[in-house]
């Protein structure tokens, strides 16, 4: 049921670049600059130097491509750049030591030449910070020594309780006190949860979800081959192959801040600590044959990056995902969101304290001057119809070196009396920064926890994409005022064309069903009003050996039409949810014109 992506769609989406190529382009070739691949040297100074010259020669009105000779380009701490980021639903832990920097440039298109940029040690790969129509283009970055720890299992003795594992032939360990470590250039660290893979299909093992991995009371029968004496789970049969890690993510792949018109094509990212890609506070991001993946089907490697493989935080304008890949990560191939505020204290009609709540998200702007807000009721998730203005909004901090996590924002418009966190809990949404979003023509296959997550009220185009063995929901409308504080209400979805193949294999948060709507609603019974609104899904095909297809909650108009449903026994079905469409406060809903196994079915519950 795949589609193609309309002509007129494909000519939007390459407008902004394409201007570009109508202008005289300067080339900068780094080669003459002495940066040169395939010798194994530290490439981070050279190349930070190299950038810093051909900065000072560039015209910001003229278009310049700085290209890489194909290659390899190593890139090791010693050198590099420390720079202080803050950077959205990562650790915010500082300073980040910066592989390459390229800040506040006009007009640049960096071209890998097909280049791969090999990392070593704990490095934040690339930061784009303050730029305005800047490309990255054909290159690949990885890490030689990846903090994710992947072993095989040799032997498992259910009865004994104990399982003897082998470790890839890339990662180095120490045993200290019977716990394993894994090490690398200036990082050491002990895995304490990890995912089961198929040796064959690299899908995640059915129902295993995330599991305890026996990294105590271990020892060494050989190198490489490690017993655990107090690890038991029945479900890793020999030849499964375990990623172990920790929950530590400081720094993504990619990290793009305060930027405008930015794109990237062709770009491969085959591992991060973090994220694959996170954008804050910028307008207008375009992908096109973005990767988040492995090196090919004979990649020993089970996986790619620590979390998201991309994250969009309060940005505006547009976003465009076309064309990509995204396998193998511990977490969602895509999420957009922006910050709810918590307000704090009101301190007059039109002024309250606001204040950052969840520990990977604060020390960044949250607003500007005229831009528009709205309040939410955290307990009910309910939206007041008052909208306002900030006229003000500055740091409130003893210390200007701290971190920003509360703000003093004056509105133009009074409050009213209700809106008082003397009363309950209250959140505010940046409306300013929301994008409209295209996601077309994308595989997500083989990963953690979800496939797609989107929480804007613009315009949203969920098309031609195919999600293959998501081991929780697929795609997840959310918002949620209480713990991620991550905004906000969907105004207007389109779900369509897609293919879904076995998702939901394991339980994760908010998956309730392959299309899970799941606002976080503390007090659904106390609720009056909806949050998301205009959700059409139609003409979608879904494969699937369990029965849940959508939850939704909290919807006022919603579509789901013309979709087909086709059943299999790849796995036994397990999920909690029985139904194949469970509502819960939904009202002017549509189903109709489905089918499942080819016939038509009736399936409002």
């Amino acid at each position: 049921m795949l589609k193609k992506v309309p002509l007129f769609v494909v000519l939007v989406l390459g407008l902004s670049f394409s201007l570009k190529a109508q202008k005289k382009v300067k080339v900068y070739n780094l080669e003459t600059y002495g940066v040169l691949p395939d010798n194994g040297q530290n490439t981070a100074p050279l190349l930070q130097e190299a950038l810093k010259k051909i900065k000072s020669e560039i015209v910001n009105t003229e278009p310049v491509v700085i290209k890489f000779k194909k290659g390899r380009y190593d890139f090791h701490p010693d050198g590099a750049l420390k720079r202080e980021y803050y950077i959205s639903n990562h650790d915010q832990d500082n300073p980040k030591t910066v592989g390459i920097e390229l800040e506040t440039l006009k007009n640049v298109t960096i071209d890998g030449n097909g280049s791969e940029l090999m990392f070593h040690g704990r490095m934040l790969p690339i930061a784009l910070i303050g730029n305005s129509n800047v490309s990255l283009k054909d290159l690949r970055i990885d890490f030689e020594k990846p903090q994710i720890t992947q072993v095989k299992i040799v032997e498992n003795d259910t009865v004994a309780g104990s399982i003897v594992f082998e470790t890839a032939p890339w990662v180095s360990y120490t045993i200290k006190d019977s716990t394993f470590y894994s090490t690398g250039e200036g990082w050491e660290m002990h895995p304490i949860a990890g995912m089961a893979f198929e040796k064959t299909t690299k899908r995640i093992v059915y129902n295993s979800g995330d599991i305890a991995v026996g990294t105590r009371n271990v020892s060494e029968l050989a190198p490489g081959l490690i017993k655990a004496h107090h690890w038991k789970n029945s479900k890793l049969i020999p030849g499964t192959v375990v990623t172990m890690r920790s929950y530590y993510r400081p720094t993504p792949g990619i990290f793009v801040h305060k930027g405008k018109d930015i794109g990237f094509e062709n770009v491969k990212v085959h591992y991060a600590e973090g994220m694959g890609l996170l954008a804050q506070l910028t307008e207008n991001i375009y992908l096109d044959g973005f990767e988040v993946a492995l090196r090919g089907k004979d990649d020993p490697r089970y996986f790619t990056t620590q979390a998201d493989a991309t994250h969009f935080s309060a940005c505006k304008g547009e976003i465009v995902s076309k064309n990509g890949l995204y396998e193998g990560m511990m977490d969602d191939a895509i999420n957009i969101h922006g910050t709810y505020l918590k307000i704090m204290e009101k301190i007059d009609s039109k002024t309250v304290v606001a204040k950052y709540m969840h520990g990977q998200a604060y020390g960044f702007d949250w607003g500007y001057k005229g831009d528009a807000v709205q309040f939410v009721k955290s307990k009910t998730m309910e939206l007041w119809d008052h909208q306002n203005t900030i006229v003000s909004i500055e740091p409130v901090r003893s210390d200007k070196n701290e971190p920003i996590k509360e703000f003093k924002i004056q509105f133009k418009k009074k409050l009213g009396n209700e809106i008082d966190p003397a009363n309950f809990d209250i959140g505010i949404e940046n409306l300013t920064w929301t994008a409209s979003v295209i996601f077309t023509g994308n595989t997500i296959r083989n990963n953690r926890a979800r496939g797609a997550l989107f929480s804007t009220p613009k315009p949203t185009l969920i098309a031609n994409n195919l999600f293959d063995h998501t081991s929780g929901c697929a795609i997840l409308l959310c918002g949620d005022a209480n713990g991620w504080y991550e905004t906000g209400s969907c105004r207007d979805v389109t779900i369509r064309d897609n293919k879904f193949v076995n998702a939901l294999t394991s339980m994760y948060q908010f998956t309730s069903a392959v299309i899970s709507i799941y606002p976080e609603i503390p007090d659904l019974q106390g609720q009056t009003k909806y949050f998301h609104s205009g959700i059409r899904i139609e003409n979608n095909e879904f494969e699937t050996f369990d029965n849940p297809i959508l939850y939704a909650k909290s919807v006022d108009g919603l579509i789901f039409k013309n979709n087909e449903i086709n059943t299999n026994n790849e796995y036994p079905a397990f999920h909690s949810n029985k139904q194949t469409i469970l509502f819960e406060r939904v009202q002017n809903a549509e189903v109709s014109d489905n089918k499942v196994d080819g016939e038509k079915a009736a399936l409002h519950n």
